[in-house]
């Protein structure tokens, strides 16, 4: 056997965990399973793992799936102290604030982390070893043996067949008629995260990086896109990160529909409230845009929800 790999696989069958009144602690194992899954499904390509919805969603996906036992699936536990596991006296596993920040102790909320957060990083002989996927085999089926052998079968089956929590909150925030929601939940940060994530995600996909208002469409070279994936029932209203509750806006105009100067009709036009001031004849006056039809996805099941509209031109919209 490759010596290198010999070496991860001790260190990865000797993962320090730490007792509780449930058992010992699954966290790192899960975690260390997900980072892997990440690079084979080609989702991490650079030794860069970023506090995202991508890493917590397969944590909490792999979370239920293997875990059995009452433990809370708190990602950030493990994301900072698996720092301290090491292979062959040094550790593989680092994290690297964001300019002007620093990490130097367990960040509860995924939030702060991700703010503070540029990646996670594994050593460079790891991230080798995880590319190849007769290694990354050989090392998750060791993990799999040796942290949950109960449940090895039940997760190979369900990743082979592609359900889970990803595949269910994927079909509730695209509103898929046949979705049963059984592992849909709001119960935690973390949960709330990758939901919010995902909302924001095929919105944008799905108005294809252009604001609904203007048809102003912008996309850096590094595939970033400059429209925002806008509630139009506030979240911290109705919980409800579904695409019917969706629009696409530029920043501006994100903010004016925020604050009520703009809205939208049962026909899908533009209202403009007459409560402020502007240049009218500038080119980009809001004003302009009263009675213009939204530019929407091309699906009209991925249209705005009438009832959330008809919400915000109660509740926000300034007539």
């Amino acid at each position: 056997m490759n010596p290198l790999l010999k070496t991860y696989l001790h260190a990865f069958t000797h993962l320090k965990r730490g007792g509780t009144r449930y058992g010992i602690a699954p966290h790192k194992p899960v975690l260390v399973l997900t980072l892997m899954e990440l690079v084979e499904k080609g989702i991490v390509i650079e030794n860069r793992f970023e506090a995202n919805t991508d890493l917590v969603g397969h944590f909490l996906e792999n979370w239920q799936l293997l875990v059995s036992t009452p433990h809370q699936a708190d990602f950030t536990q493990p994301f900072y102290y698996l720092q301290s596991d090491k292979a062959s006296g040094e550790p593989f596993w680092h994290l690297v604030p964001r300019p002007g920040c620093t990490i130097n102790a367990h960040i509860k909320s995924v939030n702060t982390l991700a703010e503070v957060l540029d990646h996670g990083e594994v050593r460079a002989d790891l991230f080798a070893l995880i590319q190849d996927s007769v290694s990354r085999t050989v090392l998750q089926t060791a993990l799999l043996d040796t942290y949950f052998p109960d449940r090895k079968a039940y997760f190979l089956a369900a990743k082979h067949s592609g359900e889970g929590y990803l595949h269910d909150v994927e079909s509730y925030i695209l509103q898929e008629p046949e979705a049963k929601y059984k592992t849909i939940r709001i119960d935690t940060e973390e949960e709330v995260f990758v939901r919010n994530g995902l909302f924001k995600r095929h919105i944008i996909q799905l108005y294809q990086s252009t604001c609904a208002f203007t048809g102003m469409r912008l996309l850096s070279m590094h595939g970033h896109s400059f429209v925002d994936a806008c509630h139009i029932v506030p979240f911290s209203v109705s919980h409800d990160d579904r695409i019917g509750n969706g629009i696409a806006l530029c920043p501006n105009m994100h903010r004016a529909f925020d604050r009520g100067l703009l809205s939208v009709d049962e026909d899908y036009r533009i209202i403009v409230s007459p409560h402020f001031t502007e240049d009218d004849k500038h080119d980009y006056s809001l004003r302009k845009l009263q009675g213009s039809r939204i530019s929407g996805p091309q699906s009209t099941k991925y249209l705005p929800q009438h009832d959330k509209l008809n919400w915000h031109r109660k509740h926000v919209f300034k007539s």
